[in-house]
C-alpha cells in the first residue's frame, strides 16, 4: 500500500506509513552502480581504518543516505526507527516537542510556520525565524533531522533556541516542551453572519474537526450565515487524503487534484463526491507564504473550480508528493521519498510558483524600499523545476495593504476577506468567472 503525504519539511510534522514491497529497478549501467558502491565501501573500509579517531559507523552511514537523498531534492530523506516512529505518531496529530514547522535553508534551520496553540507559538516565534543554536551550540550545517532531533524531547524539559529575525539582533527564546496535541481545525462566528474556519495542520483529524466545524458555523450563526472564511494561512501541509477530503467537503463532485510520476502511466486523479456540505455558501480561502502544499491543494482546487474567492499573497509552491518507505517492515527505518509531482483541476503545477491569490491583501504595510526577502519552495537546495514553465512572482508592494494608521494587533487580512464576503464581492467574482 502506497500512502503519500505532502508537507514542507517540518518538525513535527504529518507522516505516512504502510507497507510496500521494493524491487531493484531495471539499470542497464548497473556495472557500474556496483563499482561506485565498491568505492563507497573502500572509502568506509579506510575510514574506518585511518580517521583520526574511531567513527560512529552507524551515524556514519545514516550520513551516507541523507547526503544522497538531499542531493535529489529538498524533501526526501532518510528516517532512523526512532524518526519513524515519532512521525507515526505526528501523523496523528500528538508528539513531544516544541510545534514547529522547520526547513533547511543554506545549512540553517528556518521556521515555516508555529503550529497553533503550542510552546512555539505562544513564545513568539514567527514565520521566517532562523535557528542558529539550540542549548548555546550551533546547528549551523546540520541536516534537517538532526536538527530536529535537538528540539525534541521529554514534556517539562526546556530548550533554549537561538533566533535570527530579520532586522533584529539574534537573541535566544527558552521554550518548555510540552505533548503537542494539534488542533487542526477550529471555528467561530464573526459579526453573527461570517464563519471563520482555521486548519492549522492536515493531519489523520483534519477531515472529521472540519464537519464538526461546518456544523458549528451553521448552527452559531443561527441561519443567517452569509459567508465563511478557510483562513489556510501559515498552514504548512500533511496527508494527501486529509486536503482531499477537505477540499471534497465544499465541492459537488468534480476533481480535486491529480498526481502524475516518473512514468506516464503514473498518473492518478482524486475526485470530490456529490454535495456541496455548505449548500452553495460563499467561501473566501485565506494564503500567505506559509501555505503549502496539502493548504496549496485546497486552494488550487477551490479556485480552479470556481468554488471559492483565494485572498492574501502567494503561496509557499511545494507542489511534489513524498511517499514513505518503511524499510525492512520499519525495524530499520524508512525512506521518504518524492515520487509525484501534483496538479491542480486545471492541470496548473504550482511547484516553485505557489498559488497566486485572485485578489492580493498584504498582512502588514509594506515600505518599497525595503521589501522583505521571503522564502519559497523555489529557494530551497535542489527544488524540483516547475515542469509547466510557470515561475514566482518577484517581491513587490501588495495591491492591498493596511493603512498607515491601521492597528497592528488587528487582522487586516481577515477584516478584508469579510469585508469581500458581505459586501458581494465574493459572488460577483465567481459569477464572473463562472461566466
Amino acid at each position: 500500500m502506497r500512502l503519500a503525504w505532502i508537507a514542507a519539511p517540518v518538525a513535527g510534522a504529518a507522516a505516512l506509513v504502510g507497507a510496500l514491497a521494493w524491487s531493484a529497478p531495471e539499470d542497464n549501467n548497473r556495472g557500474d552502480v556496483y563499482r561506485q558502491l565498491e568505492l563507497f565501501a573502500d572509502v568506509l573500509a579506510r575510514v574506518e581504518q585511518d580517521y583520526v579517531t574511531e567513527i560512529d559507523e552507524e551515524a556514519a552511514m545514516e550520513a551516507a543516505l541523507q547526503g544522497m537523498l538531499a542531493s535529489l531534492d529538498p524533501h526526501s530523506s532518510y528516517l532512523s526507527p526512532s524518526d519513524f516512529r515519532d512521525m507515526r505518531l505526528q501523523a496523528r496529530g500528538e508528539y513531544h516537542g516544541l510545534g514547529v514547522e522547520v526547513t533547511i535553508e543554506d545549512g540553517v534551520v528556518r521556521v515555516v510556520s508555529p503550529i497553533d496553540d503550542t510552546p512555539a507559538a505562544r513564545a513568539g516565534i514567527q514565520a521566517g525565524d532562523y535557528f542558529t543554536a539550540i542549548n548555546g551550540e550551533s546547528i549551523v550545517g546540520l541536516t534537517l533531522n538532526d536538527a530536529v532531533q535537538l528540539m525534541r524531547g521529554e514534556a517539562g524539559t526546556e530548550v533554549t533556541v537561538t533566533v535570527a529575525r530579520e532586522g533584529q539582533e539574534p537573541f535566544d527564546v527558552t521554550i518548555a516542551r510540552q505533548v503537542i496535541n494539534v488542533r487542526a481545525v477550529t471555528a467561530r462566528v464573526e459579526g453573527g453572519d461570517i464563519g471563520v474556519i482555521r486548519v492549522s495542520t492536515f493531519n489523520e483529524r483534519t477531515g472529521a474537526m472540519l464537519q464538526d466545524a461546518i456544523r458549528a458555523v451553521r448552527r452559531d450563526s443561527g441561519g443567517t450565515l452569509r459567508g465563511v472564511v478557510l483562513d489556510l494561512r501559515n498552514n504548512p501541509g500533511g496527508l494527501l487524503d486529509q486536503a482531499i477530503e477537505v477540499s471534497d467537503a465544499f465541492l459537488d463532485g468534480g476533481e480535486v487534484v491529480s498526481t502524475r510520476g516518473r512514468q506516464p502511466e503514473d498518473v492518478q486523479r482524486y475526485n470530490a463526491r456529490r454535495g456541496d456540505d455548505l449548500a452553495g455558501v460563499p467561501i473566501v480561502v485565506l494564503i500567505n507564504g506559509a501555505s503549502a502544499s496539502a493548504s496549496e491543494i485546497v486552494a488550487g482546487a477551490l479556485q480552479d473550480r470556481g468554488r471559492a474567492l483565494v485572498v492574501g499573497t502567494d503561496s509557499f509552491g511545494k507542489g511534489s508528493v513524498q511517499t514513505l518507505i518503511p524499510l525492512q517492515g520499519g525495524r530499520d527505518g524508512a525512506l521518504r521519498l518524492t515520487t509525484a509531482r501534483y496538479y491542480t483541476p486545471a492541470g496548473r503545477s504550482i511547484q516553485g510558483a505557489g498559488i497566486t491569490p485572485d485578489l492580493e491583501v498584504g498582512a502588514r504595510r509594506v515600505d518599497p524600499a525595503q521589501l522583505p526577502r521571503g522564502i519559497s519552495e523555489a529557494d530551497l537546495p535542489n527544488a524540483l523545476n516547475n515542469d509547466s514553465g510557470a515561475q514566482r512572482r518577484g517581491a513587490h508592494v501588495p495591491e492591498d495593504q493596511p493603512p498607515e494608521n491601521w492597528d497592528p494587533e488587528e487582522d487586516y487580512q481577515l477584516s478584508r476577506a469579510m469585508e469581500f464576503l458581505r459586501g458581494g464581492v465574493v459572488v460577483e467574482r465567481l459569477r464572473a468567472r463562472a461566466g
